[in-house]
């Protein structure tokens, strides 16, 4: 231990008396360690947005989707009968996130005529499942369903197309029927499909409400629902198939319920980000790869110009292995020190209030500076130190006394 200790205080030594040589040797590895730093928080990040754009299509791991139906005629249960079923299985296993969904349709009078605006008729968990985004106002809320004038979230092209009123004004729309108007407060914003190019004139709204309300222009013979859990992830095939027992037999005799898993881990065995995470490997070795070069050209042009150094040493009775054990260790605590500033420099990339803000418009849980990235970038910089004055060492141990003396 004290070899060890005099070893690392001694190559400390050495690098203040060649500090400029060594401060130009190890900017390239400060550079590449904050450079791999960076490329692995990056990766962190990039699997997180590409988990949560897939959370937002397919509903969080894991999300089953319920499909009942006849046996003997092949239809769909109604919402009537579905709804008291799907709600009783719910509280029996403690299931909190379950969510109708169902597609339809409303006309609503603009100022420049009538539209029909097609409406998603959801529950007020479908947000969670599905990390659903609001660009402004709030997501549907319990006192929402006992409005008297139903809320409805709409698209930014809908609500460009009325003029982006400032959702404090509490402004509103008029759903037309054939025997009413309905008006319809508009209280929140989401963006609309990045394809629409402005025509994206589609909303959401809660299925009690929208049912009260009597505003579909689908008939309700051809409304189906579809009933979307999210359950725990561990437990999520065993409970599955108790609730589609359950509900098939409170459905009552020739009915049968299945569950199927929609989430995105349930396409494939393989980790669907497998490939992300690969390429980001992939660049980070390579970014390692330069700055070991790099370091270990400047190390062996440093050691032939201490030749005469090294000579004296060992004429003053160093042996072979502490002349080694030295000229390596003077590369890995420079490499050492240059990682930890390489470090420093990649959180202040990550972490400043520019990449924060831009990154809060793609991320809903934006993620904590990733610890593993600190310690790949420590552990590299000490590992290439510890290669890039492998070699210099061998050099240093193999020259001799006599020849290094008469230089």
């Amino acid at each position: 231990m004290s070899m060890i200790v005099g070893s690392i205080v001694e190559a400390w030594s050495e690098l203040r008396v060649h500090r400029t040589r060594v401060l130009l040797s190890l900017i390239g590895v400060g550079v590449a360690v904050a450079a791999l730093t960076v490329v692995v928080a990056g990766g962190a990040i990039a699997t997180q947005v590409q988990t949560e754009q897939s959370e937002r299509w397919s509903g969080r791991p894991a999300t089953y989707q319920l499909n009942a139906y006849n046996m003997t005629t092949g239809q769909n249960p109604t919402a009537a009968q579905l709804a008291p079923v799907v709600e009783e299985a719910s509280e029996r296993y403690g299931i909190h996130y379950v969510s109708r969904s169902t597609g339809d349709s409303i006309q609503v009078q603009f100022a420049d005529g009538v539209y029909g605006v097609s409406v998603t008729v959801v529950d007020q968990p479908y947000a969670a499942i599905h990390r659903l985004r609001l660009m402004e106002g709030e997501w549907f809320t319990d006192r929402d369903a006992t409005r008297l004038a139903p809320a409805i979230i709409v698209s930014s092209d809908l609500w460009n197309h009325i003029g982006a009123p400032d959702l404090r004004t509490h402004p509103t729309l008029e759903a037309v029927t054939a025997e009413r108007n309905v008006v319809l407060v508009v209280t929140g914003v989401y963006e609309s499909s990045p394809g629409a190019q402005g025509g994206d004139m589609s909303a959401f709204m809660l299925t009690a409400p929208f049912d009260a309300a009597r505003v579909s222009t689908v008939p309700a013979d051809q409304r189906y629902s579809q009933v979307e859990f999210w359950l725990p992830l561990e437990t999520s095939d065993e409970l599955s198939a108790r609730i589609s027992t359950e509900i098939s037999a409170a459905l009552g005799e020739g009915w049968q319920a299945d569950m199927w898993r929609s989430d995105y881990l349930a396409y494939s065995d393989q980790d669907p980000l497998l490939v992300l995470k690969l390429a980001v490997g992939g660049v980070a070795v390579l970014v390692l790869l330069l700055g070991a070069l790099g370091l270990v050209n400047i190390a062996l042009v440093t050691v032939r110009y201490r030749i005469r150094e090294i000579g004296i040493r060992r004429s003053f009775g160093a042996t072979a292995g502490r002349v080694f054990f030295s000229v390596m260790m003077e590369s890995v605590v420079a490499t050492a020190v240059a990682g930890g500033v390489g470090v420093l420099i990649a959180v202040a990339a990550i972490k400043n209030p520019w990449v924060t803000a831009w990154l809060d418009d793609y991320l809903q849980d934006v993620p904590a500076f990733p610890v593993e990235a600190a310690v790949v970038g420590l552990v590299a910089a000490t590992a290439v130190g510890a290669l890039a004055g492998l070699l210099p060492a061998l050099v240093a141990v193999r020259v001799k006394v006599i020849d290094a003396l008469r230089l």
